[in-house]
């Protein structure tokens, strides 16, 4: 059975879901998108984690390293089938918004991390950049879903955790992020 939905100019109905396909997408989100994308960075530092449960977007980090002053840097992105997303694949359905998906990911990431991260002159110690500039610096949304991101930690919070389980929190982070891209 079809699906309907309102749209400016009344109901429309989208065409049926394909037999074995999710319940809930429509044909749409088989078709084949002409854009390349580029493959995963490498195997994930800690077991990627899953978008949404159930879902097949994966989340995943390089390495963690510390440098000078006690930065801990690392890459996140998200995947599917061994190749990045880019931000437009988690925008919000009425379209992307004006400026830059970091505008909107570094808001969420320090919020989730709140109290984990140092602060220092009333600032949050988060540094966030894209992964590959985009091809068209008109469209920011269309960057590869791969963020450079480096962090200070509070040395309290720091000397309590393992360094596994602050990058798990790190990861989880993320993953909180990118759900509120859409919103």
């Amino acid at each position: 059975m079809p699906r309907a939905g309102l749209c400016r100019r009344g109901w429309r109905t989208w065409p049926e879901t394909p037999p074995g396909a999710p319940v809930g997408t429509g044909i749409l989100d088989y078709m084949a998108d002409p854009r390349p994308r580029l493959p995963s960075p490498g195997p994930s530092f800690l077991r990627e984690i899953e978008l949404r449960p159930g879902d097949d977007r994966r989340v995943g980090m390089s390495q963690p390293q510390t440098i000078a002053d006690d930065w801990w840097v690392t890459l996140l992105w998200c995947e599917r089938e061994g190749a990045v997303l880019t931000f437009n694949d988690l925008a919000p359905v009425y379209g992307t918004p004006p400026g830059s998906p970091l505008l909107r990911l570094g808001p969420g990431l320090s919020g989730t991390l709140s109290g984990l991260i140092l602060e220092e002159n009333g600032r949050q110690q988060l540094r966030l950049r894209l992964g590959q500039p985009p091809e068209n610096e008109e469209a920011p949304w269309d960057a590869p879903l791969a963020v450079l991101t480096g962090f200070r930690f509070e040395p309290a919070r720091l000397l309590a955790m393992r360094d596994s389980e602050l990058a798990e929190t790190v990861l989880r982070a993320f993953r909180d992020a990118l759900l509120r891209l859409a919103y």
